[in-house]
């Protein structure tokens, strides 16, 4: 009997692997790995060769990427509930820690490393799957930002038939334009401030531009059916990639790379489009609250249902637009979205949406007193993207980068929170349990 709505969580978070002293990029995720593999306990599930490319650690897997440099922990199976999880995500981020040690390597958080050049430092994974990694290096040129640098959280969540897929679809297609303001970590790219807070959803948005569909508007389609994401979103990637992939390899579910795909062999919808956070603690508080509004939304009256479903992807996209550049300060003018929302004014920032959306869904949900500190941080200091950005208070240089993301090592190696001094960031007024009454991007 399948899982239904809510009844289990899947979660995976993508780290760099770094230099420990300089911070620049390693492709050693292949050698960690194969350590890993000998630890007391540890089970390989998948290899090539003498190489491992997943291990299982306890309750977390280690696995690999496409980028060498790259190292994904997820839950070894789905978990009937988040709280308490963040502790073995931890714990396997030690394990990793000591292992990457001997390589005089270490693991760094956020969406996008701050400096990595991808066209020169791009290495892909070597062992395994090598045809799939060929052949998307040959379509779409894996040496750019949107292959190469962009580290994520992804959370899964079931469904069982038509009936809840449509649900859950409706409600996370809802969300997806506003969670960037809660996880948006990667201000800075090619050693700058590029005045985007989101820059990892915003090269993920163009990294399959030569196959337009296969990304879409981010946003999926408002389709609701099994047969209906089948005939409007997968054969159409399908037939589009066909002349560049006869032999039809990479004709898979997975392939989509909208910011929320189905994933019908499993029962499940992938988020995709959180960027990973200072420590898995946090994460984790994001994913609770976050899977706490979708399921208030998902379970709404069917005349509420619909009307979420009706929501246009193009306005849908626009807020997007305005939350990759702006996070937790975007101001969202979308009435009809907002309404739809429960938002009584004609407008609000994505903070005051969230605080709203939050106090009606999320509080004193079970996990709620432990995540909370780690939410009501990110709607008062901003989330962790300006957080950074008011740490290096405009110097941008190598040495002011190092400092602050030496910072964030640190806070991913011991699980604590990534803090501005107080005075050097403008808090957004309110707090969790005040109730709330598109831009171009």
């Amino acid at each position: 009997m399948g899982l239904h709505l809510f009844q289990a969580f899947g979660v995976e978070l993508e780290y760099m692997i770094v230099d420990r002293a300089s911070l620049d990029v390693r492709p050693v995720a292949d050698k960690a790995l194969k350590y890993a593999a000998t630890l007391p306990g540890a089970a390989v599930l998948e290899e090539a060769g003498a190489w491992p490319s997943e291990v299982r650690l306890g309750p977390v897997a280690l696995s690999n990427e496409l980028a060498a440099h790259v190292l994904e922990f997820k839950v070894a199976e789905p978990v009937s509930a988040l709280p308490g999880l963040e502790a073995h995500f931890q714990e396997a981020v030690r394990t990793a820690h000591r292992l990457l040690a001997g390589l005089n390597a270490c693991l760094l958080p956020s969406g996008m490393h701050p400096w990595m050049d991808p066209t020169r430092e791009m290495t892909l994974w070597p062992h395994g799957h090598g045809d799939y990694y060929a052949t998307f290096n040959r379509i779409f040129d894996c040496r750019g930002h949107g292959w190469a640098n962009l580290q994520a959280v992804h959370l899964n969540l079931p469904f069982h038939g038509d009936e809840e897929f449509g649900r859950l679809h409706a409600a996370i297609r809802a969300l997806l334009p506003i969670l960037p303001a809660l996880t948006a970590s990667s201000p800075i790219m090619d050693g700058r401030a590029t005045g985007l807070l989101d820059n990892r959803v915003e090269v993920y948005r163009h990294n399959c531009r030569r196959v337009p569909s296969v990304t879409g508007r981010v946003i999926p389609e408002p389709v609701y059916t099994h047969d209906a994401y089948q005939r409007d979103i997968l054969n159409r990637i399908y037939a589009d990639m066909q002349p560049l992939d006869p032999e039809g390899l990479l004709a898979e579910e997975w392939i989509n790379a909208r910011g929320c795909i189905a994933r019908f062999e499993r029962s499940a919808i992938e988020i995709r489009i959180m960027d990973v956070q200072e420590c898995p603690a946090a994460d984790i508080a994001i994913c609770g609250v976050a899977s706490s509004v979708l399921r208030a939304l998902a379970l709404r009256s069917p005349a509420d249902l619909r009307a979420l479903a009706s929501l246009d992807t193009a306005a849908l996209e626009a807020i997007l637009l305005a939350v990759i550049r702006d996070g937790d300060r975007a101001v969202i003018h979308d009435r009809d979205y907002l309404r739809i929302l429960g938002w009584r004014g004609a407008s609000c920032t994505a903070a005051d949406l969230w605080r709203d959306l939050i106090s009606a869904s999320a509080r004193g949900v079970p996990g709620w007193e432990s995540w909370r500190p780690w939410i009501e941080a990110i709607l008062s200091q901003g989330c962790l993207a300006r957080r950074i950005t008011h740490a290096l208070n405009g110097d941008t240089s190598r040495s002011a980068l190092a400092a602050v993301y030496t910072r964030l090592q640190h806070c991913l190696e011991h699980g604590s929170a990534f803090s501005v001094p107080r005075g050097t960031a403008t808090p957004t007024a309110g707090t969790i349990p005040a109730a709330g009454g598109t831009i171009k991007g």
